[in-house]
């Protein structure tokens, strides 16, 4: 598999350094044992994802797996160490595959990607003391590990960026090899290392030592005209072929073949990686699906075991009791003849005296198998060996046998509901894995959509057609009341401390009372109360005039807090309940709000309230539910949620 050159990390590194300058750090996943994604959410942007896979690639991807269902230590520990840290650079060490990510949160934090050999990824102190690395490693001169002070690995080869002719020519004139290999070695690897000797005109094949000092400079000067793109950022992201390679730049090797380009070398090495990764996923997916089938399959084969040996037991349990009566008078003989011996003798004696009566021919031992100290015989009747009591008769010996075998005839049926169940569930799990494998392997990327302006805030559209806004923050809460509410809206506020301010856009209509009971269920349900399992509250509203940030003498009015003037309408015991669907208003979007506004809007929708479910498994159950074409990231319904867990209501 093709791994990322110097040349591809210093393309990638440029980008992202743009892209990530003062993103905000917020999860990290790790799908596969050498990969991890860390999303950051960038101003003005959003959610932007970077995968990270050891010794390969770097880049942001629009295509995010599917991630384990139980996180590995490593993206824990990144989380708990860089979550909430802001990003201040990503920089190329050097010219080599090493690329760095400093976050500063409550101390610097540098996050080490090496691209080279296997590769690793290290979170280090401000320190530079190794954290946590994702794999230990000990060489002769270098060491990772936790608490080790990381150490770069030796540079090798020159800077097409930095260097000076004269170190290119020590290099070339020192060598005993040809010249391709001489570059290739030298830190241009073997693409770059052909593009140089094609566009010096030279043989590729010429041994080193036949190097005139008009070739050395032929071979400075095709460096410089290879690298000045780089140089100046004046990228060309392309793929070559049909995903043969994909590269930052122009080159001449690969001069009259089909290239698709991107706009950014993220995008185009996104695309090119991604189809890969996606083959390493599903086979990593594909082996956990099996070993969650071949659990069913093996009760499943105990099951049919089972089965068939109630079933062998039907059989021989029966026919043994059959034989019993069938040879009543010969069985009957056998016991009377062995009460009768009981009478003087010991078990041990009659088994004694039966066993050389056997040796000796006699017809009255010859049926007699064997006996045991407890008086147990087995008579062979018909050829079978049929074991009874001596000290019950014939027909208490055979309704053993019958009851036996009405025993396993009973649990034969539970035994084949419990197989009927297991096949289900195999088909079930199959039918899961096929959908999981094959969303794997045609992902939906993801498209980022253009957020309208309400979307920045908490909002629904009322039965009636009305736009209800709410703040998510003290930051919003002041921007819902001071940019947003007009003098024919209608403010509501929680009678609780914790709650967003909220308004009713009345677009110059008179708001009607279900609208404003509706706003109410809205207000109760994104405020504190929810975190705290309330089931009602109360709301009040009041008009715009009422509300100002203008405090008397000596008081102190917070951020997103706000003084009322005058009288509040109440509105008693409001339930905390919500509902979220997909809507079409002014485009397809996740909305949620009271179930009843909700209900008009979406074909489906789920029901929500406080409960004990965390927010996240709350979000992937609705999502399941609402959206079957996977249209929406599921951040867009764990935003659509109120803080803290909750419960899905079942509805009749």
């Amino acid at each position: 598999m093709k791994t990322m050159s110097n040349v591809d990390v210093f393309a990638v590194t440029s980008e992202l350094n743009e892209m990530l300058r003062g993103a905000r750090v917020d999860k990290a996943y790790q799908p596969l044992k050498d990969t991890v994604i860390i999303r950051f959410h960038v101003p003005g942007e959003g959610r932007v994802d970077v995968v990270m896979q050891a010794g390969a690639r770097i880049h942001r991807t629009n295509y995010p797996p599917q991630n384990p269902k139980v996180p590995p230590s490593f993206p824990m520990l990144l989380r708990k160490h860089l979550r909430g840290g802001i990003v201040r650079e990503v920089r190329q060490h050097g010219f080599d595959r090493i690329v760095e990510i400093t976050v500063e949160k409550d101390q610097e934090y540098t996050l080490i990607v090496e691209l080279f050999a296997k590769g690793n990824i290290i979170l280090l102190n401000q320190d530079r003391e190794i954290i946590l690395p994702l794999k230990r490693k000990t060489w002769s001169d270098r060491r990772i590990a936790s608490r080790e002070i990381y150490e770069y690995p030796p540079s090798r080869g020159i800077n097409p960026l930095d260097y000076e002719p004269s170190e290119l020519e020590e290099i070339l004139m020192s060598s005993d090899a040809d010249l391709i290999r001489t570059l290739a070695r030298s830190g241009f690897g073997g693409l770059y290392a052909e593009e140089i000797v094609l566009r010096a005109g030279l043989d590729k094949n010429t041994p080193c030592s036949n190097l005139s000092m008009e070739d050395v400079e032929r071979i400075n000067a095709a460096i410089g005209e290879t690298f000045k793109d780089l140089r100046g950022l004046d990228l060309k992201p392309q793929i070559i072929g049909d995903g043969e390679d994909v590269l930052p730049i122009e080159l001449m090797v690969y001069q009259g073949r089909k290239k698709k380009y991107f706009e950014s070398f993220n995008d185009a090495a996104d695309e090119f990686f991604s189809s890969i990764f996606r083959e390493e996923i599903r086979r990593a997916h594909e082996e956990e699906w099996e070993r969650e089938v071949d659990r069913f399959r093996k009760r499943l084969r105990i099951q049919r075991e089972t089965l068939e040996k109630f079933k062998k037991t039907i059989e021989v349990s029966t026919r043994r009791g059959d034989l019993l009566y069938a040879n009543y008078s010969l069985v009957e003989d056998v016991l009377a003849t062995i009460r009768k011996a009981r009478e003087k003798y010991s078990w041990d004696e009659i088994k004694n005296i039966i066993a050389d009566a056997r040796k000796r021919g006699l017809p009255e031992a010859r049926n007699i198998t064997e006996i045991d100290r407890m008086g147990n015989l087995t008579l062979l009747l018909d050829g079978e060996p049929v074991r009874i009591d001596s000290k019950l008769g014939v027909p208490e010996n055979a309704e053993v046998y019958y009851e036996k075998a009405k025993k396993a005839k009973r649990k034969i049926n539970g035994v084949m509901t419990a197989i009927e169940r297991t096949e289900k569930e195999i088909e079930r799990i199959e039918r899961k894995r096929d959908d999981a494998l094959r969303n794997i392997m045609v992902p939906r990327r993801r498209v980022k959509r253009k957020l309208r302006w309400f979307e920045k805030f908490r909002w629904f559209v009322s039965s009636d057609g009305f736009l209800v806004i709410g703040g998510r923050d003290a930051g919003t809460n002041e921007i819902v009341v001071k940019k947003h509410m007009e003098p024919r809206d209608i403010y509501l506020h929680s009678d609780i401390h914790g709650a967003p301010s909220v308004v009713i856009k009345s677009g110059g209509r008179d708001i009607p009372e279900t609208t404003i009971q509706e706003a109410a269920v809205f207000a109760a349900s994104f405020s504190s109360a929810w975190t705290r399992g309330f089931t009602s509250l109360d709301v009040y509203w009041v008009h715009p005039e009422q509300v100002t940030k203008t405090p008397k003498s000596g008081e102190f009015v917070a951020r997103g807090a706000f003084i009322i003037r005058g009288p509040r309408n109440y509105l008693r015991g409001v339930p905390l309940k919500i509902a979220i669907g997909v809507v079409d208003y002014e485009g397809e979007r996740v909305m949620s709000g009271p179930p009843s506004a909700v209900k008009r809007m979406a074909e489906k929708f789920v029901t929500v309230k406080p409960g004990y479910t965390k927010k996240e498994a709350l979000a992937k159950a609705i999502k399941s539910r609402v959206d079957d074409e996977n249209l929406f990231p599921l951040e867009d319904f764990i935003r659509n949620l109120p803080p803290g867990k909750g419960d899905i209501v079942e509805e009749d």
